[in-house]
């Protein structure tokens, strides 16, 4: 299980993106608008670059609803590959059972 303190931390970082979503959007259009000026270009990069690394959408992690595992999780069931096969054997999991050919 993975520690408590990462968790959070991925949950935090969660929410900070959700709030400065419209903002980095704006800003980014700003940038991208080609028929402003280029200081006021420059001005919303700085901008930009001066707002929290944490507000990033490239800075979440996928993580296990359960344990809490980074890797190996899938984004279907948002759980672990681990808890997925232990989860589907038990018959947890509707519509998924073990492949036998």
């Amino acid at each position: 299980m993975a520690r408590l303190s990462s968790i959070e931390s991925a949950k935090r970082i969660r929410r900070r993106v959700q709030a400065k979503k419209a903002k980095r959007a704006e800003l980014k259009a700003v940038i991208m608008n080609k028929t402003l000026a280029p200081e006021e270009r420059f001005a919303a990069q700085l901008k930009l670059a001066a707002m929290p690394r944490t507000s990033s959408a490239t800075r979440i992690r996928n993580r296990c609803a359960i344990t809490g595992r980074a890797r190996g999780v899938y984004r279907k069931f948002n759980i672990s590959r681990i808890m997925l096969r232990k989860m589907a054997a038990d018959g947890l999991i509707p519509g998924v059972r073990k492949a036998s050919w």
